[in-house]
């Protein structure tokens, strides 16, 4: 399957690339984050796989949370897809920031006129680790997933429906979100008292992300690089 590279840039001693290809899947061109550590020039490294939140591209982690020192540090190769297909000229993919474009949710549809292209999950799962293992120094057998908000919840269902398939899985702020369900208000109002601006900690944004993003990585290089 042809790859087009998009950018380039050296950074931590690797290189932060993005590429482009023609989705079997999604039907659509998508582009996909790589960080290829210094050690990836002299033997294969463990993958990591990150999906971002609603509203991202292959962008938003790559330039904000500062990822690629830790994954330098450790060796450690990391996608980071897109969250959607684009341009699939399906009525009304763009008019809302929560579903559609951008927005994935990282599920394979079953309804139309989504079911065409929508389908995420099997992207990530399945056609994009085929490609990463077919062209970059990746172990197939080291494999680890993670991420934020929508891209959390992604990761989690990804892991525990395949078990055995990634070595570790963690998420930032996962819609799995116990401050929206009765057992969740419960505890927190127990907890935390009846303010509930004072039950989110961290907020939602690549600040929090970049805050943390060294802690998920040591977690993931313990079990990739065991």
């Amino acid at each position: 399957m042809a790859l087009k590279q998009i950018s380039s840039n050296r950074c931590f001693g690797g290189l932060q690339k993005v590429f482009e290809h023609d989705s079997v899947e999604l039907k659509c061109k998508m582009k996909f984050a790589v960080y290829l550590p210094p050690q990836a020039e002299s033997g294969k490294c463990p993958a990591l796989y990150w999906l971002s939140g609603l509203t991202c591209t292959e962008q938003n982690f790559i330039s904000k949370s500062g990822f690629q020192q830790a994954a330098s540090e450790h060796g450690l190769v990391v996608i980071a897809p897109d969250t959607s297909p684009r341009g699939c000229s399906i009525k009304g993919e763009d008019d809302s920031w929560d579903f559609g474009t951008g927005a994935g949710f990282y599920v394979n549809a079953t309804e139309d006129p989504w079911k065409t292209n929508y389908r995420m999950y099997s992207y990530v799962t399945e056609e994009l680790p085929q490609l990463i293992n077919a062209n970059f120094p990746v172990d197939p057998q080291r494999m680890s997933i993670f991420g934020h908000s929508m891209g959390g919840h992604g990761a989690l269902v990804c892991a525990l429906k395949n078990p055995g398939k990634y070595k570790s899985v963690s998420a930032f702020a996962p819609i799995c979100n116990p401050v929206l369900c009765p057992w969740g208000k419960k505890a927190f109002n127990g907890y935390l008292g009846p303010d509930q601006s004072k039950w989110k900690g961290y907020d939602h944004s690549y600040y929090f992300i970049a805050t943390f993003i060294t802690d998920h990585i040591r977690h993931h290089a313990k079990y990739l690089n065991a």
